[in-house]
Formats: C-alpha cells, structure tokens, sequence
C-alpha cells in the first residue's frame, strides 16, 4: 500500500497517495479549518480536460493565410515533443531576429504552483530574459489600483497596513471593525505560496467573544461570517467613497475628529477638509449628501461616524472595491478616515487594506527568508499594466498614461504564457478574443484545455503541482512543506523547466538557463537560502535531504510589535513614511501634479462610468466576485466545483424582488446580458443579496455558443463576457472587473449543454 506523502497547495497543505487509479486527499492535521477547495485536486490525475500531448493549431502549422482569424475556433493537431520544440524555438529565433525583445510579451499570473522553484511566472520570464528579455506586465487583477495609490499615500505597498495590523491584536484589542467591501471567509481560503491553518474564522469569533463589534458595508449579506452578527450596510455597489466621505463629515460636524493625529503625522488635511466640507466646490458630503448616493440611511451613517469615533475601530477596504471605476480612491479615503479617528498605529485599530482577501494576511511575518528562482534582469523597458493587454495588443504605438508618466503600447509580434488564463482574470472576452487575434504567434503551457490554450497557435502540455517535487512556502506562513510527487506526469505532460531547458538547448542558451542544474539540484540549492538563515539566526537548520525525508519544517516569526505603524506613531521623525511628506498623504501634490482628471490630488467621489444613458437598460448592479469553489479558475473541472454548478452551469444570485419582477424561479437557466455580451447562469434567489443587485461568481470556464462569432454569449456563465474593458483611472490602469451593469431574463427553450471539460477537437498528424 503506497502511504501518504507531503504536497502542498494555494488552498492548503495536505498529503496524498495515489492507489487503485484513485488520488486520496488529506488535509494537514493541524489546520482547524481546511478549505474545501482540496477537493478539486482528485480530477487532475483522469480529467478528460487535461492536455496530454503537445498540440499546433491546424491554421497556424499549414500556414493559412489569415489563419489567426480562426484562433478560439480552429482544429488542432496533435506533435512529437521534438516537433514541438523545433517550432517554438524557430519562431523565438525568428521574432526576436526580425523585431527584437520589445515584440515579445511574457505573460503570466503566478498561481500555477505554491512551489518555490517550479513556479511558472519565474520559469517564463528567467527563460525569456536568457533570450534577450520582453515586455513585460505590472502589478496584479487583484489589486492593482491599490498597488499604485498605496506607495504615494503610505509608502510602499504591502510595508504598511499589512504589516502592522495582525489577527492577533484584533483579537486582543480590536472593539470595531469596519470592512468596506467586507472579509469573506472564502477569500481567506488561499494565499499564494500555501497556508497551513485556517484561522481567520476562530480569530473573529475570539474577537466577537471578548467583546468586539463588526459592521459590514456590503451589498453581499454573506461578505462576513453569519455567526459574527454583523451589522450589515447593503450599500450600493459602487458608492462607498460617498458613504465614506459622509461618515467623515459627521465627524467633523460633531467635533470628532482627531485634529492633534492629523496636524502630526498628515499633510493636506486642509485642503481635503475643503472639498468635504464643500467650500471647494460647493457641495457638502453631508450624510444626507451621501444617504442620496449609497442607499444608506442618514441615521446609520451618522451613528456609524460616533461608534467608530468612540471605539477602537479598525477599518479594512477590501480588494474588490478597488476593482471598479475610480478605484483609487475607496482605498486613498479609508487612510484619511483613519486618519481622521487618529486611530492608524494603535493595537486593533487604525486601517488594513485587504484584511481578510488572502488567507495569511494578518498572521506574523517570517524571521528567514524564502528560497526564490531568480529571473535575470529584463533589459526591456517597455511593459504593461496587468489589465490592459488586449488595450495593447488592438492598439500599437497608441500612447496612454500611467502613475505620472506618458507611455506607448509596444507592437507585440508573439505571446508567450505560463502559468496562467487570461480568459479567467480579464475583462470583456469578446474585445479579448479580437485582441488575441492580432499576434502573429500564441505559445502557451498549460495543464487543460483553457480559454487561453484554445487560443494559442502552440500547446504544450504542463505539469501540474501534483506531477513533480518542489518546496511549498509562502511568506507568513511558519510551514515549509516538501511537495513530494504524488502521480505520474498525465499523458506527456512536461515540467515548465524541462520545457523551458529544452528550448533554451535549440537556442544556445541551455547551460545559461540551467546553470547545469537538475530540478532536484535547484531545490537543495534554493532550500539553502532558507537553511543558512535558520543557522545564523540559532535556529534547528537540517539540510535538504533532512528537510525531505520529514516532509516538513516549522520557520521562526518575527515578534507582533505593531509594525511600522507603530514605529511611526511612536516616533515619526525618527520612523518617517516613505512619502515624499514622510507623513501620510491625505494631500498629494504628486498626484495632483499628474494632471489627471479621474484621480486629482486628494480622494473624492467620482460617480461610477456606469451611470451614463448608454446604461440606462440595464438596471441591475452584478458583482462578479471570487468563487467559493475553486481559485481563480483554476480545477473549474474538479469535483467540488462542479458540485456547486446548477445543471452544470455557473449560479448567479438575485433578490427576491429582482426575480418576481422577472417571472425567475430558483434553479431557472436565465440570461444576463448588456451592451458588451450575454451568458447563461442558473438562477439562486436569495435575500442576502441587496435589491438591484445580482451576484455571479468569476472563473467558470469561457465556453462561447459559437467560437466563430464576434459576439459570442457564454453557455457556462463566465461573468467576464459582461464587464467592461478599462482602466481605473489614468494613474493606476487597474481592472474594474467587479462590478458592471446588466439586465437578465429567462431563457426560453433548451439551453446548450455545457461541454467546455471535453476537450477541443484534436488530430495526430498522421491522420
């Protein structure tokens, strides 16, 4: 009998052993709350969806002209792995010869693998760098507003909020948390790299237990654990800013606010207290300004301003309110809040942006460092922001802005992807699937049969975690796992770095890209970083082969000393922010000094794009928020989600009102559409969802009625068909993907049956 060995995963570690053609699955024995999402991983081993040999598209390899028409629709044809190779490395030899590095995008996304050394985003851009480097893209889906106005309000992202407030002081101090956006329990499942334990859950009751009150400004009952009784705000989605800036003018109204906090440790507060106070603009963010705009009630808003002036109060502003139109500033006006209560740098209070959206968010941080494949530098200069790749690949040479600077999207000639799906995290897949027309060469590595392998010219085909050895750690989290191979390779699925090695041996470049290394001598070698650290620190420091044979070793934490907000408020000369004020920035002239319309130099309330005439028939707000079912898209074909699937199509949530109006049952195939496109989804009616509202969650795989079509309705309910296509602002670019406006009816007739888990249509070429 084969016994259980280590793995670990974005969701979770766990151990596995494959026996009888069945992969069992067991959670770590030390995590209280193991995320339901381990049960997708048993279908990786038989999955009809996976790609197990390398594949062309029969357009592309006969050379049609005009064949990248035919991408998302085409036949593919099925090629040796040396085939393969040739291929790809004559077309690199090619385009970089013909154009340069600055024709060639690298994508990626990062949340292929929680190991350290077969991680597809390092693996593709150290291979391309080797090669003369690429264009590349900047900051995340996720998070990408944030990413840009966080460095000029606070400093760098990532150095402040999240590491200052930890569940450890929620739990001891915090008396009011106040989640915009909320901190649902689903988010906390995954955290790149792993997660060991589950702890957001015991955390908050502990909280809830000693004493602590939580309010939810969502439009989303369930955005907060139920066993929390929350206070729920059913805000309209969308308006938080306004909520926000009525709180704010409440306290100022009633003398609340902490002017002693604001003259010390914040520049242009003064000016911000202008447009608040309408002597800017002549209009005053009163609660009854606000009422008007957010559908909360004065009385709330004003009883709200008191509790959190009164209480240690902690505000969070989760990710998905900065995944909208001007989301910038839902971020930027939750730091002048705080400011404003005087609270940032106090144990349980102040502000936490994103609290709650991964699951080691919160916990302490490592005392050692973590072993990192390193990538070479990029001598490339052109890039991207994440979310606007299809902007660049339709409009070349097109100029376009960014955090203060004028730039131009490159001529891309070829695409290469690992470790990732664009049609998962991007926007408006009808304008995707033209964008993706316009290159002369796709090349992507993936492990199933995705949106973006149906898309691309060459398919190799990938391993997947399971498939291989690797070291799983994340920062936060206080487990190493030594991920041990738990199945053999599906079909003949490769390595990214036997992929990458090989091609890099047809261009020269083999001993470069390897460093004469074999996967097993890159793991004790990266394993080394960590284990020197231990050493030097007078920590247990066992070598690899000891790390392996236990399956796991437990990293020393740093001491929750309330970080640098802490340091800050204890002594802000001495601990500066690094803001051009060394202080937080309710005002930036930096900002301001962009010239930009849609983000100015203090926050405000912009009134979402979505508001316009062109909109007006579509009067339903969707929120398409991460699934509780999977990551991402990622294992859209596993048991457990496919389990949450009503007659195999995604379910989109609706209010009771919403569905009456309609003539919608529950369980009932509908059809949500708008100006951009359409999708099925099953309807779920329910009340904790806001009148006006509906709730589709995003990653189902894209499966268009008809491949051919410009605009194509999704038969699956991928709710990316329906959202729209542009940036958050001039200064950030980041994705609006989380909300859009449409309209839904019931589907008459016999829907279409859901057969994106098949597979396309494949060929040997001997046939």
């Amino acid at each position: 009998m084969n016994s259980f060995r280590t793995h670990s995963s974005h969701w979770g570690a766990f151990s596995g052993r494959y026996e009888d053609g069945k992969l069992e699955i067991r959670a770590h024995p030390a995590d209280p709350h193991p995320s339901p999402l381990l049960g997708n991983l048993p279908a990786v081993a038989h999955s009809p969806a996976r790609i197990r040999r390398p594949a062309v598209r029969r357009g592309w390899l006969d050379g049609k002209k005009g064949n990248a028409e035919d991408r998302g629709a085409d036949d593919y044809v099925e090629v040796s792995w040396p085939q393969a190779l040739d291929l790809v490395a004559k077309e690199l030899r090619r385009v970089y010869g013909d154009f340069g590095a600055q024709a060639i995008f690298g994508g990626s996304y990062g949340w292929s693998s929680a190991g350290r050394f077969h991680h597809a985003q390092s693996q593709i851009h150290r291979f391309l760098n080797v090669l003369g480097g690429y264009v590349r893209s900047v900051n995340t889906y996720s998070s990408g507003a944030a990413m840009v106005i966080i460095p000029h309000v606070l400093g760098p992202y990532d150095h402040f909020d999240r590491k200052s407030v930890t569940w450890d002081a929620i739990e001891r101090s915090s008396e009011l948390i106040v989640a915009f956006g909320g901190m649902a329990l689903k988010n906390t499942d995954v955290h790149g790299g792993g997660i060991s334990a589950h702890i957001v859950r015991q955390t908050l009751n502990g909280a809830r237990a000693r004493g602590a009150r939580f309010v939810l400004v969502s439009p989303l009952r369930d955005d907060f654990p139920a066993e929390l009784n929350a206070q729920w705000l059913p805000i309209i989605p969308g308006t938080d800013v306004a909520l926000m800036l009525g709180i704010a003018h409440a306290l100022v109204s009633e003398g609340l606010h902490d002017r002693e906090f604001l003259d010390r440790y914040t520049v242009g507060y003064e000016r911000f207290e202008d447009y608040l106070l309408g002597r800017a603009d002549g209009v005053e963010k009163s609660p009854e300004w606000a009422a008007g705009i957010c559908g909360i009630g004065v009385d709330d808003i004003k009883n709200l301003a008191r509790a959190m002036a009164h209480a240690r109060t902690l505000i969070t502003v989760s990710h998905s309110l900065q995944r909208a139109d001007y989301g910038e500033q839902p971020v930027w006006m939750g730091i002048v809040l705080a400011a404003m209560l005087g609270q940032i740098g106090l144990e349980g209070g102040g502000y936490a942006y994103s609290l709650g959206a991964l699951g080691n968010i919160g916990k302490a941080q490592l005392a050692v460092p973590l072993p990192t494949l390193g990538q070479f530098k990029n001598p490339v200069p052109d890039f991207i922001p994440v979310a606007r790749i299809a902007d660049m690949l339709l409009n070349p040479g097109d100029e376009f802005n960014y955090n203060g600077h004028a730039m131009r999207y490159p001529d891309i000639r070829l695409v290469y992807w690992a470790g990732g799906n664009p049609f998962h995290h991007h926007q408006d897949l009808n304008r995707l699937r033209a964008a993706f027309k316009r290159p002369e060469t796709i090349i992507v590595h993936e492990t199933a049969w995705t949106s973006s392998a149906r898309h691309a010219d060459i398919v190799l085909p990938a391993t997947t975690t399971l498939e291989r050895d690797d070291i799983g750690a994340a920062d936060r989290d206080p487990l190493m796992i030594a991920m041990k191979k738990l199945i053999e390779p599906v079909g003949e699925a490769r390595d990214d770095y036997e992929i990458f090695s090989e091609i890099a041996r047809r261009l020269g470049k083999f001993e470069e890209f390897t460093e004469n290394r074999t996967s097993r001598d890159w793991l004790a070698f990266l394993f080394e970083t960590t284990r020197s650290a231990l050493a030097a620190g007078g920590h247990e420091a066992p070598d690899f082969e000891v790390f392996w044979k236990r399956g796991e070793i437990r990293l020393p934490l740093k001491p929750d000393d309330g970080g640098p907000a802490r340091a800050f408020r204890n002594d802000p000369s001495g601990s500066p922010l690094q803001t051009p004020s060394g202080k937080i920035e309710i005002f930036s002239q930096t900002i301001e000094g962009f010239g930009y319309d849609d983000c100015r130099g203090h926050p405000r309330w912009y009134p979402p794009r979505a508001e316009t005439k062109a909109d007006e028939s579509y009067p339903l707000h969707l929120v398409c928020n991460q699934p509780h079912s999977r990551l991402h898209s990622q294992l859209d074909y596993g048991d457990f989600s496919r389990s949450t699937k009503i007659k195999g199509r995604e379910p989109v949530r609706i209010n009771p009102a919403d569905a009456a109006a309609r003539g919608i049952a529950d369980g009932g195939i509908v059809r949500l559409f708008n100006a951009r496109g359409s999708c099925l989804a099953a309807a779920v009616i329910s009340e904790d969802v806001r009148k006006g509202v509906m709730q589709l969650a995003t990653g189902a795989w894209f499966e268009p009625d008809d491949p051919t079509a410009d605009n194509a309705m999704c038969i699956h309910g991928n709710p990316n068909i329906l959202t729209h296509d542009v940036g958050t602002s001039q200064l950030a670019q980041g994705s609006t993907g989380q909300l859009t406006r449409v309209e839904v009816e019931r589907f008459v007739g016999e829907a279409p049956p859901v057969r994106i888990f098949d597979g396309p249509k494949v060929q040997n070429r001997s046939q």
